[in-house]
This record gives C-alpha cells, structure tokens and sequence, in this order.
C-alpha cells in the first residue's frame, strides 16, 4: 500500500488487487489515498509451512474456488487495461498462487497493447530453493518480466546473496531503496519515552509479547510505561492470556494496534519487535534503540538474514528466538537500553519515491 499511494502521488492510476485477508484500513472495494482497492476472495497460509491455502472460512481451497479466484482477478485487470502490472513475489515465490498469476501473465503478454510487467521483490528470499527451482524461477523472468524491483539497497543485501541466479537477469534488476512509510508531518508527543512491544499483524507474536510482559520488572526500564501492541490478528484468546498476565502492572498498556505507530517509534525509548520487514524499516528509519527477535519457526529465513544485517551496523540489538525467555530478553533489552540512538547510516529508504519513479517511467513508455 506504501508503494501504491506513492505511485499515485506520482500521478499514475493505480488499482491494488489484495488477495489476503480483507483489511479495514484498506477500504475494500473503494478508493483510499488515489488508489483503487480490488479485494479478491480472501486467502491465507493453513499453517507455518506455507504450502498450503486456506479460503476465508478456514477451508482448504479447491478447483472451483481457484477458478471464482482467476475470474475475479482477471475482472480487475480488464477493468484497470493498464499500461503497467506489478506482480508482487511471484514467480520467486508465491508458486501456490499459479492457477490465477500465470493466466493473468498470458493475458498480459498477449494484450494488444501490451503492459510493461515488473515483479516486485523484497531484498531477502525465503530459504534457499533447488538448482531446478531457480532455473524455472529466470524462465518465468525471461518469459513474461521486463523488471524486477527489488526493495533494498545493495550495499546492505545484494539480490544475489538469496538468489544466486541474479546474475542471468542482471539487466532487469533494479533497485530501489527500502519501501517505508515518511516520517509523520508533525511531531507530536505520543510514546514519549515509553518502551514499544509489537509483532506486526500478530498472528505469530504470542510468545514474544508474553515474554515482554514477563521480562519487564527484570529489566532496567522497569520503571517506564510499556505500551504492548499485539496486532489485529492475535487470537483473541491469547490475547486475553496477555491481559491476564499484564493485569498487576499499571505500567503495561495492552492494545491491538495504533494508527500512530510511526509516531511512537519516533518518541519511545526503547522498541522490542520481530523483524518483519515493515516493522524494521519504521524502526530504522525512526532511529529507535530497538531489541528485535526475528520470527524464525518453520523454514522461516528471512527475518532472521535481514535482522542480522542490520545489526552488524549497530542498528539493533539481535536475539535469536530459541533463546527468547524473560531473563535473556531483559538483558538484551538493557543493553540496547545503553547504546546511543542510531542514525540510518547511509542506508537507502527511499524505495517507495524512487520504486514510483520507475513505474511512472516505464508507463509513459508503454503510453507513447
């Protein structure tokens, strides 16, 4: 979404099809910040190994589901007719969504006016795949892409550290900086001074906002006012567990989450979080002290690759999540607690202004 409402700042029209679970701050079906939203029939990972998808009520998708799934896709993409698609992930990942993205891709390639096609990526792959996988990972490129946007600065991960065949489609590959949302217009108070305990969405927090709560009157920060963020889709019964256990501290604030996240990052003393993406660029760029745990269960390498990055830059105090437990965790938190606040260091955050400039290059392109 940060990418969609810079490319319309840039003056593009631009329609989102989102495929996962419906978000409210998304206005399904309707227009938010110059940018049309298309929610599709909703998706979602079954289990931790992501290799299986679930509909919106829980259930296993089948062939007639995955064909109201390509239908509603397509729909969108004859309605936009665009001079451009992006295509997030796919094909170096995502292969469980090629019955509605490969068609979409011959649909494309064969329009009489045809788009110009990116894939949009982040800077870390997931784990390593097979020499076969690869070779049909640049295939799909080769075929069908004419960009491959990848959202990181190279002087941090280059492309090729998780993709070792970047090298065949190096004339494709461009980079953008990292994605993140600009600092907040005005200032304000929010957070001030306060320790930040958040997990993204939440849905695999759990354990470390349990640990926080717990970690708490261990730490040197004890005295400050900790204000938990457990995330929208947190179970509700673990996050009435965390109520429980946060009950005897009035120092604790346990909320869902806050549209002025950006805000409290700026102001708080201390942030505790995984690693995810998003999450670590707002801390980065907010200049936070901040003890990350990356979420690593599964075959979960990502977080854990970027994590460690950035802490060997002296960004972040890094802990590795078989070790998350109270007392490990408020050790960490005290010795981020005693380093001075870091600046970006010459990393690249500008992936969203300088990613919308592409696109906006590449439309004008296909226009004329």
């Amino acid at each position: 979404m940060t990418l969609a409402r810079a490319m319309a700042a840039a003056g593009l029209e631009v329609t989102l099809a989102s495929g996962g679970a419906p978000v409210a701050a998304l206005a399904p079906e309707g227009k938010l910040h110059g940018v049309r939203v298309v929610q599709l029939p909703p998706a979602s990972a079954a289990d931790l190994s992501f290799k299986s998808l679930v509909d919106g009520d829980g259930k296993p998708i089948d062939a007639q589901w995955q064909r109201t799934r390509s239908d509603a896709l397509l729909a969108a993409w004859d309605a936009a007719d665009p001079h451009v698609l992006m295509i997030e992930l796919f094909p170096f990942g995502r292969r469980q969504m090629r019955f509605e993205l490969l068609p979409l891709l011959d649909a494309a390639t064969g329009a009489v006016r045809r788009p110009a096609i990116i894939c949009s990526v982040r800077d870390v792959l997931g784990a390593q795949k097979s020499a076969a996988r690869q070779e049909e990972t640049l295939a799909l490129v080769e075929r069908y892409f004419d960009r491959v946007l990848v959202h990181g600065d190279p002087g941090v991960i280059a492309f090729d550290r998780t993709f070792p065949g970047a090298q065949r489609i190096a004339g494709r590959i461009e980079y953008t900086g990292y994605v993140v949302e600009a600092a907040p217009a005005t200032r304000s108070g929010v957070g001030t001074g306060e320790v930040i305990v958040s997990a993204g969405g939440g849905a695999v927090g759990a354990e470390l906002l349990a640990a926080a709560i717990r970690a708490k009157p261990l730490s040197a920060l004890r005295e400050r006012r900790w204000r938990v963020l457990a995330g929208d889709n947190l179970p509700d019964a673990d996050f009435q567990n965390l109520a429980m256990l946060s009950a005897g501290d009035s120092g604790i604030e346990l909320e869902r989450s806050r549209p002025d996240f950006a805000s409290l990052l700026e102001n708080c003393e201390l942030s505790i979080s995984q690693a995810g993406y998003n999450t670590l660029m707002e801390t980065i760029r907010a200049g936070a002290r901040a003890v990350v745990v990356p979420f690593a269960r599964g075959q979960e390498t990502e977080q854990n690759l970027r994590a460690r990055c950035f802490a060997e830059r002296g960004l972040l105090e890094l802990m590795d999540e078989s070790a998350l437990a109270p007392q490990t965790l408020a050790a960490a938190i005290d010795r981020a607690a005693r380093r001075p606040p870091a600046p970006p260091g010459g990393i690249n955050l500008e992936g969203a202004q300088r990613g919308a400039a592409s696109i906006a290059q590449l439309a004008q392109r296909v226009a004329a």
